[in-house]
């Protein structure tokens, strides 16, 4: 019986899994510190009051069910003992015969990691719900503020950085400021938020083309965005961001600028990049180590066509199948093969019912992008019932411009004091 241990259940560790579901001879161990598979690509949905983290989240054990050769735990990894073929976790110590990892990456604030709690990025639920809560937070503020300076303050949104994330998140407040709430507010005029969209680079979306790159700019700028472009973030504190000597108060900071492999990698006994991430062999397994496998955003692959690969849904989910296929053929004697991606081109969306796509020498731009995005985001998803629901709250969002999980939910909690509560209720 050959042991495999998957760590991580995102795009990676669900679709080895899944490869590997009811096969002869084999134990699959799926391990994640969360019991849910999420949907990353529609996190911006989640942090914009779209859509709720139920809707693009679905419990590993049920997932796999049904399959009997996979048991799944819900537990932290502290150490990678390679050479021993060991994983030291919070509920005890797994071994394994081939070991798969798919953790992913974090945000990077390029060595100023203090910058991370004025402005979070969108990694997880957590995150996404927290960024919901400053989002209207800001709007309730500016309700209620008397001081004209900072009710301007508080309507002052800034995302960083302009790849896919940073144009979806911004694109999205937008939509909420200019047609989701303008009947919500009598002391405000919602449409009067400011947006500020800022990138490092030359242009957003800088691995689109330059055409699709300039249409995105336009169409943020139609839902009331700045876009910003050569500017680099040199501070950010509470309420204010710093780009060298210019100062720019704001209600809500998010970041969506840079990436960084988890600490983990440290104890793979493998070459990194300046990311921290893995560099892997053709097949994705370590050097030295053959039997222990990296891929999606864990992972460095370059190959001569594409380059090195982008950190993104369509790489990992690839890569997930693939070395589940490499090990059965290990497994029954064949030779292992050298992974080879198939670009099925990147999108973006910005707003209601316009995004970016890009396919080889297909551009599509528009209402007829956001077609394709939207079939291609509800196709992946797992399970009927999450497509079911996401597909009516979308219908419903885009013909009435209302949004169904505009909740705020603080981080703090406490339980209430029975005694004062009963005290209270007396008097």
């Amino acid at each position: 019986m050959k042991k495999i241990l998957i760590l991580g259940c995102g795009f990676v560790g669900l679709n080895a899994a899944k490869e590997l579901a009811d096969k002869k001879g084999i134990e699959v161990t799926v391990i994640d510190r969360k019991n849910y598979h999420l949907f990353q690509p529609l996190l911006y949905q989640v942090a914009t009051a779209g859509l709720s983290p139920a809707d693009i989240a679905t419990p590993v054990r049920s997932i796999f069910s049904n399959n009997r050769n996979i048991k799944t735990y819900k537990t932290e990894v502290k150490k990678i003992e390679i050479k021993e073929n060991k994983v030291i976790t919070t509920i005890g110590e797994f071994y394994f015969d081939y070991l798969i990892l798919g953790l992913g990456v974090k945000h990077y604030y390029f060595n100023n990691e203090q910058w991370e709690k004025h402005a979070p990025g969108l990694k997880t639920i957590e995150q996404a719900t927290e960024i919901r809560r400053r989002i209207l937070e800001s709007f309730e503020r500016a309700e209620a503020e008397k001081d004209i300076d900072r009710k301007m303050k508080d309507l002052t949104f800034i995302v960083v950085g302009g790849g896919s994330t940073g144009v979806e998140l911004s694109g999205a407040i937008g939509e909420l400021s200019r047609f989701v709430f303008v009947k919500d507010f009598r002391n405000i005029d919602p449409k009067l938020a400011r947006i500020i969209l800022i990138e490092a680079g030359p242009r957003i979306l800088p691995a689109f083309s330059e055409r699709l790159s300039a249409r995105a700019t336009r169409d943020l700028e139609a839902l009331g965005v700045q876009v910003w472009t050569s500017r680099k973030v040199t501070n950010v504190k509470e309420d204010v961001v710093e780009i060298g000597q210019e100062r720019i108060q704001a209600g809500t900071v998010l970041w969506a600028a840079g990436i960084k492999a988890c600490d983990l990698n440290q104890h793979l006994d493998s070459e990194l990049d300046a990311m921290g991430r893995v560099i892997v062999q053709p097949d994705l397994s370590l050097k030295n180590y053959a039997h222990v496998f990296v891929a999606g955003d864990q992972a460095h692959f370059k190959d001569e066509k594409h380059g090195l690969l982008p950190a993104n849904a369509p790489v990992a989910l690839q890569q997930g199948k693939f070395v589940a296929q490499n090990i059965l053929r290990e497994i029954n004697g064949q030779e292992r093969k050298d992974f080879k991606y198939f670009n099925k081109g990147q999108m973006a969306t910005i707003g209601r019912r316009k995004a970016v796509l890009e396919m080889g020498k297909l551009r599509l731009k528009g209402f007829s992008a956001w077609l394709a995005w939207l079939f291609v985001h509800i196709f992946y998803l797992i399970g009927f019932k999450n497509k079911a629901f996401v597909l009516f709250y979308w219908a419903y969002s885009y013909l009435t411009f209302r949004k169904g999980a505009r909740l705020i939910v603080n981080k703090e909690w406490r339980f209430y004091n029975k005694t004062e509560t009963d005290k209270t209720s007396t008097n």
